[in-house]
């Protein structure tokens, strides 16, 4: 029996998906997500075999809970997409490792899927899954399928996120491009982000500091404080203080408080 988590934002959808997937004496569901950022969770906590996963979903929709699982280099689970979409747009998922079902959901549609993820599950070759999910995430980002077979090989996550290059402000009329290569560290001021960069210069965003955290690249910034993020490559030591708690110095001579819970977060960057 292949254990089964159901995500989606909308109750009545969630309710109408388990009660069709209870038709499936191969199928057992152990837990539904009602968003992206509890779907991750679940996912890594329980490791299930399918996942039916809601594409449009506020915060962290259905696409940002894969290349999420795949940044944390979680194994991933067979993956049926979810939609209100019309075919078309779904061209990219008719292979057999990513699948999908339109709403409202239609038996015979969703037993096609089921029957499809069955047949990878009772073959167990791995390689071929490797080749569909490869070809799938090619259509995805448009990488190369020998370069994602590659990193599926070396365990390295198959989705590589494209981040912006810069971030554009604006302010007083005018918007500035800051290359995002030239932030050193960003930290928060109320409602506005403080970005700072390497010239001596600070930008204010008016953004949330988790809005603009999902912009930067996860391997060049890290998140050490509720109200800070760092460049990675400006970091040029972790102090401990007399008190016990932790702070960085950076390379231009700012400190930075990390706070109890990023600790650990930040202690990764020093074991690279």
């Amino acid at each position: 029996m292949l254990k089964v988590i159901v995500v989606d934002d909308e109750p009545l959808a969630r309710k109408g998906m388990l009660v069709r997937l209870a038709a499936f004496a191969e199928l057992d569901v152990v837990a539904q997500c009602s968003n992206g950022d509890e779907a991750v969770s679940r996912i890594l906590e329980l490791k299930p075999d399918v996942v039916f996963l809601d594409v449009e979903m506020p915060g962290m929709d259905g696409f940002a809970v894969l290349k999420n699982l795949q940044q944390k280099q979680a194994e991933l689970p067979y993956i049926v997409f979810v939609t209100a979409y019309d075919h078309y747009a779904f061209n990219a998922f008719e292979v057999n490792a990513l699948d999908y079902v339109l709403k409202p959901v239609e038996s015979e549609r969703l037993q096609a899927a089921v029957a499809k993820v069955l047949k990878f599950h009772s073959a167990a070759d791995s390689q071929k899954h490797k080749d569909k999910l490869a070809a799938a995430v090619a259509k995805l980002t448009g990488d190369e399928t020998g370069d994602i077979l590659q990193r599926l090989d070396k365990s390295e996550p198959v989705v590589n996120d494209r981040f912006p290059e810069a971030i554009s402000i604006k302010d007083s009329g005018e918007i500035t491009r800051v290359p995002v290569a030239e932030i050193d560290w960003v930290d928060a001021a109320g409602d506005y982000m403080c970005i700072h960069t390497k010239d001596g210069q600070t930008h204010i965003l008016r953004r949330t500091m988790k809005e603009l955290e999902q912009e930067l690249d996860p391997r060049l910034f890290v998140r050490v404080h509720r109200s800070a993020i760092v460049n990675v490559n400006t970091i040029a030591k972790l102090q401990m203080l007399t008190n016990g708690e932790h702070q960085l110095m950076l390379t231009n001579g700012q400190a930075v408080k990390v706070s109890r819970s990023y600790k650990d977060r930040v202690k990764q960057v020093f074991s690279h």
